[in-house]
């Protein structure tokens, strides 16, 4: 009898392990309203402050101002509701370019003038034309569109938006006279100008980590407890002292009271590296581990590349 119970439970674990984990589309959160408003902006000041892991100081001419959250589903949104009914972007079919690679796959696009090429070795051409902004039918994208109107997905409305392209977060920037941050601005936005014992800050909020501090793969947040090792996005602005069913965070904003520069999703910045014209990230995500979170860490792909882990913020003169 002990046998045949014994054999019984094994076979329960076996199917247990083999069971398939739900993608991201399947995963569907509650609403979490973090009170912090993604339409707030700070005022970031010129001046020197430590940039990169050796901590060199290296000086911002002038103030800027940059949001205080990453962009939100609902935000982008409204953007393309905006920018469909003037004609900025259309809907449909359109081809990616990508290296030595080109297909197509329905999306938004809109126009992108190009970048200048000069045909180093290993640079990427990006040519004027349509671009794409997001895909229209990717299970990770949290927009709904019913033939006329995009709306945002209810449950997720105020996560940050995913599923962007370069060119789309570009674009959303640009459309409201705004443009996307530099990686110098993102960086001192992230870590202030305070040293600690002789060293910059790591992480926007000091020198440790803590698990319910930034939403990033070993974190077992909120969301992971609820679904599994899997993750997902976080509200903008979750990670702010508050306690949500039952879960404790702490207060992670950066010395100017920016929310997420540490983990949820990896964010685009402006700079055009012109031998390869790939497009860099900061801020690592829910996919990553905490190494990524360091504010001198970043990543790239190239600008029709997007992900259910990246997003941005805007930045404005």
């Amino acid at each position: 009898m002990k046998r045949m119970v014994l054999i019984s439970l094994l076979f329960t674990l076996l199917v247990a392990a083999c069971a398939s984990a739900p993608s991201i589309g399947e995963i569907t959160p509650p609403y979490i309203d973090t009170e912090i408003d993604p339409d707030s902006w700070v005022v970031i000041p010129s001046g020197y402050f430590p940039y990169g892991q050796h901590d060199v100081l290296t000086n911002i001419d002038d103030d800027y101002e940059i949001m205080v959250t990453n962009v939100t589903n609902q935000q982008y949104a409204s953007f393309l509701n905006q920018a469909l009914e003037d004609g900025s972007i259309q809907i449909g079919d359109v081809e990616i370019e990508s290296g030595e690679k080109t297909w197509v796959e329905p999306g938004v696009f809109g126009f992108y003038a190009g970048d200048p090429f000069h045909g180093y070795k290993h640079e990427e051409e990006i040519k004027p034309g349509e671009k794409i902004y997001i895909p229209i039918d990717h299970p990770g994208l949290r927009l709904k569109y019913d033939d006329q109107s995009f709306s945002a997905m209810q449950a997720y409305s105020n996560h940050p938006m995913t599923m962007v392209s370069w060119f789309g977060a570009n674009a959303y920037c640009e459309y409201y006279g705004w443009r996307l941050p530099t990686e110098m601005e993102w960086e001192k936005a992230a870590r202030g100008v305070e040293f600690v014992d002789g060293y910059a800050l790591p992480f926007p909020w000091g020198t440790e980590i803590e698990r319910n501090q930034a939403n990033y793969y070993s974190s077992f947040d909120l969301f992971e407890k609820m679904f599994g090792k899997l993750g997902n996005t976080t509200p903008v602005g979750f990670y702010d002292g508050s306690t949500y069913q039952g879960y404790k965070t702490l207060d992670s904003s950066s010395p100017y009271g920016l929310y997420d520069m540490a983990g949820n999703v990896w964010q685009w910045v402006g700079d055009d590296y012109p031998d390869q014209h790939y497009r860099y990230m900061r801020g690592g995500s829910f996919y990553t581990y905490e190494v990524d979170l360091r504010v001198w860490k970043n990543n790239s792909a190239g600008p029709s590349y997007y992900s259910s882990s990246v997003g941005f913020r805007c930045a404005r003169d």
